[in-house]
């Protein structure tokens, strides 16, 4: 049965923005650090639970059984099964995409397969992508997903916090974000491709932990933002070969309060749109088209863990024009975010016994 939270809109943005009321149902809770979220287009939503498992919501439930055969995954600290993607043509293929840390304490990575689900089962298992080097940290995996206008998949991935040097290195993927063919194999056109120094999956570089990705074909941006350290959050406008600075380049500073660079910016490195600083730890990201909130339209949706929120984001060309902080009366981690098919909201929330929640207006 669906809970109902009613509430106003929380102003506290940059700019003063226009006050909507809205409602926010529970879908589903139990769900045990839930990492992302899924739309199916027969109308079933699929939910990743950090510890490895798969789970279907259908007809707004939440099914007690797990999907099976999901592969293992090395669940510690950050690590843990991450983002379910589904096929472009998921409707005709059945095939879906899942990120997970892979390996063990001595040597881990982000790994991403492909899979065919049918029914509460996944079949023809085969893994597409895997990071190198592997690393002895379980953190900073980074693991999120979307795919590009002509079929090619771009993965977000961590720097491992202890390697943060190699963000900056073109022989690894740590702190990069790649583009492969959706069966693996490298496109002609990565802009690495060709260099005997470089690993041919790179597409842009210098990240710290990329926790969102999002394509906007209305301005054929690709969008992304990443964790800094103490401070300095970022969202980013990707381009093909961009260097994102880290390291070199950035607003935070380290755990321990030392500077770990005099440089907020740094020849031939890309600014980022927008910073954070305090940091907000953001999560999941999403861009608004649905019907139900029409002065939402076109904006980024940002969801936050320190923060407890999340922040919309109005765009003028690459510059943000607006902030907004909604949902904080929640107090609650929020792990990710969605714009579903019925024009909703949806959101999860980060806890051993997360939420499925879902925003829809008051009226």
């Amino acid at each position: 049965m669906l809970r109902t939270i009613a509430c106003a809109v929380l102003l506290c943005g940059t700019l003063a923005a226009q006050a909507a009321g809205y409602r926010i149902q529970t879908l589903a809770e139990g769900l045990e650090h839930p990492w992302s979220l899924a739309f199916l287009p027969d109308g079933r939503m699929l939910v990743s639970e950090r510890p490895g498992r798969l789970r279907v919501i259908m007809d707004g439930e939440l099914l007690p059984a797990p999907v099976a055969g999901v592969p293992a995954v090395y669940a510690a600290s950050q690590g843990g099964l991450l983002e379910v993607l589904p096929d472009p043509g998921f409707a005709d293929n059945g095939l879906l995409y899942l990120s997970f840390a892979h390996g063990t304490p001595r040597a881990n990575a982000t790994r991403v397969v492909r899979a065919r689900l049918d029914g509460m089962t996944l079949h023809a298992v085969e893994p597409i992508f895997t990071a190198r080097p592997g690393k002895r940290t379980p953190v900073h995996y980074g693991g999120r997903m979307a795919f590009l206008p002509d079929g090619t998949l771009v993965i977000g991935l961590g720097d491992g916090f202890d390697y943060r040097e190699q963000a900056q290195r073109l022989d690894s993927h740590l702190g990069k974000i790649v583009r492969i063919r959706p069966d693996g194999s490298v496109p002609d056109d990565n802009p690495f491709v060709g260099r005997a120094d470089a690993l041919p999956e790179i597409w842009s570089l210098g990240h710290r932990n990329v926790q969102g990705l999002v394509y906007d074909a209305e301005r054929g941006a690709l969008f992304s933002h990443e964790h800094g350290p103490r401070g300095g959050d970022e969202l980013n406008r990707i381009v093909p070969g961009g260097n994102y600075g880290w390291p070199l380049a950035t607003h935070g500073v380290d755990y321990t309060g030392a500077r770990i660079t005099p440089f907020t910016e740094y020849p031939g490195t890309q600014a980022p749109l927008w910073q954070w600083t305090p940091s907000i730890a953001p999560a999941g990201l999403a861009r608004y088209d649905g019907d139900l909130f029409p002065h939402w339209r076109g904006d980024l949706f940002v969801a936050a863990l320190a923060a407890r929120q999340v922040r919309r984001l109005r765009l003028h060309g690459d510059a943000v024009i607006e902030e907004e902080t909604l949902f904080a009366e929640l107090g609650e981690r929020l792990r990710d975010v969605r714009a579903g098919p019925d024009g909703a909201l949806y959101l999860l929330t980060d806890s051993p016994r997360g939420r499925l929640l879902r925003v829809r207006p008051a009226d």
